[in-house]
């Protein structure tokens, strides 16, 4: 810290008379140091940070700050206005001005040093030593933490003799006041503060929560997600807290972890001037009951990681995270290549480039432009896999040699399955390279400069000149199997993906099935086009096995269980598997084994008559995109009919339960003895 700020940073009478003239004098001094190399630049970024959010707080405390690439160390520069500069706290002017700058790539260690200092700034009697420094020298030190604020040690021992005549000095210890109420369990808060740079209000934030928290008897754990990255709070106190505060101006990361506990949602600066308010109205939801809604599915990014998950669960969560960035590339380009294909036949990939030749009254012309965008953003495919996958491992710095990985898979021919690799060697390597001890002097680099260097040569390495040509082998190998399918082979696959694809309705086994198909179209073939069209045939079941099962025999379910099934018709023709999920969550023991039987019917079907699809999602709406169109509709009906028909004997099987029906004042045991009839 005492490299951050020395005595030619302080200036204790600034003159300036507004926000804009005060970072100006004071940036000017970093200029003067060499820590700013371009004035105007850096007060470009410091305005643009204050029109986020102004930086004034209650108790005349301003503090602008801001990343910029005119940094070149984090620095800090302290300044005492006698007549206060106007930074938009609503108690008035600020007297204590803080200019806090770091470089655009700062690393971990100087964050948490510059938080400590916003921490402090929430220290009455830090804030009172400042004011009575009487020297730069004298201030610097107070604020580089090596020389304490003298009204701290002059409280403790006046505490003491004012608890000491009540009784024998030594016993005083033993009858402390907060053993009395011990026995009771206190209201337990977790807040997760965070800011747009992550520098100064997230952690004074915390500060102030926790101090509330003290007064008002609550216990109150934050989790600071700063610039300095996060750790997770311990999910067993997340689990016993009573209530959560998020004092946040950016998205709060993993928040399905807070869900169904009393919630309240303010901007950073209500955590910071006005914690007790915060502390009361969350107390005050838990009394009457009030919950935040049930978590929704958070992304793999976000899972990533928790603690005390097994490699094959990271593993599997790596994986996943790739296969849904990518899922949207695989979509829109999919698609495009496929109306191409529909608009101007099949011959439309050897149409030249729209830049030498486009007519705007032609179908062809159109068609060749949707061809070759789509065929664009298919080539991000394999680089986007791997690079998320990375990310998921080893978060933003993961991302470029992730990239640069997933890019080498391609020129080598390694496709998917090199995407794949290269993305775990990717993030490994930098996980590798982030446990190695770096000096001080290195680390402002690290991320923007280090790492991506040093990780992008050791994975160009590893693709080009070791793994590479053994996994476009492996990729020749299973091009070439998908290509010779046929017959009995063709169907058993179709019986597998089919009961992958109903297995978890959207979970971890559908998706695998799902990357598997959509790798297929990297390098498309009449074998890996059959498996397209398979796989998505048979994750339109089940939500249309519900919804038909609920036409037929609507007295077998709940009123809200046939309200989704009018829902699930058009879940399933778009090819969401997911419109089943609320039947599976009421009754899986029935729907899920019916769903997978009537998703292998579909499966086996689809293969055995050699339908092909070129779109990797659609449903229905991309009939017109199918080989085969009619044969694939016959498909799909009959995976339904045969996943309905079991639904309803399962059900009609089961052993009536009339407390089930009364929600809705219904009678399930009148509908029971007709149900196998069906």
């Amino acid at each position: 810290m005492s490299r951050m700020i020395t005595a030619d940073l302080v200036d204790l009478d600034l003159s300036a008379d507004t926000k804009e003239a005060a970072a100006r004098s004071l940036a000017e001094r970093m200029v003067a140091l060499g820590r700013v190399t371009d004035l105007d630049g850096f007060l470009a970024d410091v305005a643009a940070r204050e029109a986020q959010m102004p930086t004034g707080l209650d108790g005349g405390i301003g503090i602008p700050h801001c990343r910029s690439a005119h940094v070149t160390e984090p620095t800090l520069v302290f300044g005492r206005s006698t007549e206060g500069v106007d930074f938009g706290a609503p108690d008035g002017p600020a007297d204590l001005i803080f200019l806090i700058a770091a470089p655009a790539g700062a690393d971990d260690a100087h964050l948490t040093i510059l938080s400590s200092l916003a921490r402090q700034l929430m220290n009455e009697d830090f804030t009172t030593a400042l004011r009575s420094a009487t020297s730069p020298t004298g201030a610097a030190a107070l604020i580089a933490g090596e020389e304490a604020p003298e009204e701290a040690p002059a409280e403790v021992p006046e505490e003491a003799p004012a608890e000491a005549p009540v009784g024998v000095s030594e016993e005083a210890p033993v009858e402390v006041p907060a053993e009395a109420p011990a026995p009771e369990v206190p209201f337990r808060i977790v807040a997760v503060t965070s800011c747009p740079t992550g520098i100064a209000h997230t952690y004074m934030a915390a500060e102030s929560l926790e101090k509330a928290g003290r007064a008002a008897g609550v216990e109150v754990v934050v989790e600071t997600q700063g610039s300095a990255g996060f750790t997770r709070l311990d999910p067993a106190v997340v689990a016993a807290a009573d209530g959560v505060i998020f004092a946040h101006d950016v998205p709060v990361r993993e928040k399905e972890r807070f869900a169904g506990k009393a919630t309240v949602d303010v901007g950073v600066k209500a955590g910071i001037n006005r914690p007790a308010e915060l502390i009361a109205e969350v107390r005050e939801k838990a009394a009457r009951g009030e919950v935040s809604a049930p978590a929704t599915a958070a992304t793999p990014v976000d899972k990533t990681g928790e603690p005390g998950e097994g490699y094959g669960t990271k593993l599997r969560k790596w994986l996943m995270s790739g296969v849904s960035y990518m899922v949207p590339f695989v979509a829109a380009g999919g698609l495009l290549i496929a109306l191409g294909f529909a608009i101007g036949g099949w011959d439309i990939d050897k149409a030249p480039s729209v830049t030498e030749h486009f007519a705007w009254g032609q179908a062809d012309s159109w068609a060749a432009l949707m061809f070759q965008i789509g065929g664009l953003a298919f080539s991000f495919l394999v680089p986007v896999l791997a690079g998320y996958i990375s990310y998921g491992m080893a978060d933003r710095p993961g991302l470029v040699p992730g990239f640069v990985g997933g890019a080498i898979a391609l020129t080598v021919n390694a496709g998917f399955l090199g995407g794949l690799v290269a993305g775990l060697l990717a993030g490994g390597t930098v996980l590798a390279i982030q446990r190695v001890r770096i000096p001080a002097v290195l680390r402002g680099i690290m991320p923007v400069v280090v790492i991506p260097l040093l990780s992008s040569i050791v994975v160009g390495f590893l693709m080009f000149l070791v793994v590479g040509k053994p996994i476009a082998s492996l990729q020749k190998a299973l091009t070439d199997w998908l290509s010779g399918l046929s017959g009995a082979n063709a169907v058993i696959l179709g019986v597998v993906l089919g009961l992958m694809m109903c297995f978890d309705l959207g979970g971890p086994v559908n998706k695998v099935a799902y990357a598997f198909a959509v790798g297929g179209l990297a390098n498309p073939n009449e074998g890996s086009l059959k498996v397209m069209a398979a796989v998505m045939a048979a994750g339109m079941v089940p939500p249309l096995a519900m919804a038909l099962a609920t036409a037929v025999r609507g007295r077998l379910f709940t009123r809200t269980e046939r309200e989704n099934g009018k829902a699930a018709w058009v879940l399933g023709a778009s090819f969401i598997s997911e419109g089943a999920i609320p039947f599976a969550a009421a009754d899986p023991l029935r729907v899920i084994p019916a769903a997978m039987a009537g998703g292998a019917v579909t499966g086996a079907l689809s293969m055995a008559f050699e339908c092909t699809l070129r779109a990797p999602h659609g449903g229905l709406f991309v009939l017109p995109l199918i080989g085969n169109p009619f044969l694939y509709l016959l498909a799909i009906v009959a995976g339904t009919v045969v996943s309905a028909g079991l639904v309803i004997l399962l059900k009609g099987l089961r052993k009536p339960a009339p407390e089930t029906a009364a929600p809705d004042g219904e009678q399930a045991p009148a509908e029971t003895g007709v149900a196998v009839a069906a």
